[in-house]
């Protein structure tokens, strides 16, 4: 209900959602920032808004993407991670620190619901876990692990009669119990078993047959913790397409292994788990350096565009390898390959070629990055969908910018 007070119009809850094209829960979210005020109405059923503030904040946000659109590059207000410095941080606090004192689940759940619990244990329904197991055993033998977690996301899916509920509670609970079925469905290549209540101590025996000790299980939890989120990446840019016309959570995941799976993002590792492997059986790292450049290829696990020096993510991992005794070769070989560049051209490891040692020291196939890259992201990627729930729908929609034949022109010929 609206009215007059004090020669201002007033706005229930619902009419100020409207005039700003959002949901009546973003409404509170924008009082509780400090970008709207509110009044509790006296009969105590609501509260009601300033529609002169309303609209300027509406005319704000307006100008805020005609700016982004000018620019030529499409901008999101997010309020999950900001990458500055040579740092990045996870609403507000640095993300390498959060690996330093808090598992993957803890941060994961902070994430998602601002509580950070450290006890929290992620489970699924044997109904959905067994529906995505059974649509991996049915792929064919040379199958990768992106198949597989793509395959089992749909899977899990198909078994979700409520999958199409975006009430937050509701996604919420898919997302505590993707992340699992996602480990889960993968085929486990030994029998060992630390830890089966955690995602890094079910996920180490489905990426290795070594037995790892507390050193090693501590790394694989950091490298999932350090690749939860990172902006605006491609993927996650797929992923908040796919929840701003509303597809429900599993559907958004698998926008984002879409995009994931490409040599430029996700499958990156790989490369660089490739590249330290032949450093390792010819001794140097100076010939096969030579022999990329020489190819007109980039050295893999070097140089990111948002970090002028070394990524954060990559510092934090090999701190955490070099408690790791076994990882010590693969550590060297990688400084080496960082060296040798650097008389060539002035680049930084990145977190690509961290995940190699991970992967190589560890006897890790070279998809093993991609699917541990694949699994920690899953969370960031629920954690961006939920935020554009709370978005006006379809804003994702940029205005293609034509440049073909003018109209009209003729039928074409047969």
């Amino acid at each position: 209900m609206s009215g007059e007070q004090g020669g201002s119009r007033r706005l229930s809850t619902k009419e100020a959602a409207e005039r700003l094209g959002v949901k009546p829960e973003t409404v509170y979210a924008y009082v509780s920032r400090g970008l709207l005020s509110s009044r509790r109405e006296a009969n105590g059923r609501g509260s009601s808004f300033d529609a002169k503030e309303v609209d300027a904040l509406t005319r704000r946000n307006t100008r805020a993407a005609a700016a982004s659109s000018a620019a030529g590059e499409l901008a999101v207000k997010t309020r999950i991670t900001l990458i500055e410095k040579d740092r990045y941080y996870f609403r507000g606090v640095d993300a390498t620190e959060l690996a330093e004192h808090y598992s993957y689940e803890p941060v994961a759940e902070w994430l998602w619901t601002g509580v950070l619990r450290e006890d929290v244990r992620f489970t699924a329904p044997e109904e959905i876990v067994g529906a995505a197991r059974r649509a991996v055993q049915a792929l064919p033998a040379h199958s990768g692990p992106m198949d597989r977690l793509r395959v089992a996301t749909i899977a899990a899916a198909a078994a979700d009669p409520l999958r199409f509920d975006l009430d937050e509670q509701a996604v919420l609970g898919t997302a505590r119990a993707l992340v699992p079925t996602l480990v889960d469905a993968l085929p486990p290549v030994s029998d060992w078993a630390r830890d089966e209540h955690t995602i890094a101590g079910r996920l180490w025996p489905r990426l290795t047959r070594r037995a790892p000790d507390g050193p090693w299980m501590s790394a694989l939890d950091k490298a999932l913790v350090l690749l939860i989120d990172h902006d605006l990446a491609a993927s996650t840019l797929a992923v908040r397409v796919a929840a701003s016309a509303r597809a429900h959570p599993y559907a958004a995941v698998s926008a984002g292994l879409g995009v994931l799976e490409g040599p430029l993002h996700g499958a990156a590792s790989g490369l660089a788990h490739r590249m330290l492997t032949e450093v390792l059986d010819r001794g140097s790292a100076a010939a096969v350096v030579a022999d990329h450049l020489r190819a007109g290829r980039r050295v893999p696990g070097l140089g990111h565009r948002l970090y002028p020096r070394e990524d954060p993510r990559a510092q934090a991992l090999f701190a955490a390898l070099a408690e790791v005794p076994q990882a010590r070769e693969a550590l060297d070989a990688a400084r080496d390959v960082v060296a040798t560049t650097a008389r060539h051209t002035e680049l930084y490891a990145n977190v690509d070629l961290a995940l190699a040692v991970l992967t190589v020291a560890s006897g890790m196939p070279p998809e093993a990055g991609e699917t541990v890259f694949a699994v920690s992201r899953t969370a960031g990627w629920i954690t961006h969908a939920l935020e554009e729930y709370g978005e006006r729908p379809l804003r994702m929609r940029p205005s293609g910018h034509y440049t073909g034949a003018r109209p009209p022109q003729p039928l074409p010929l047969p």
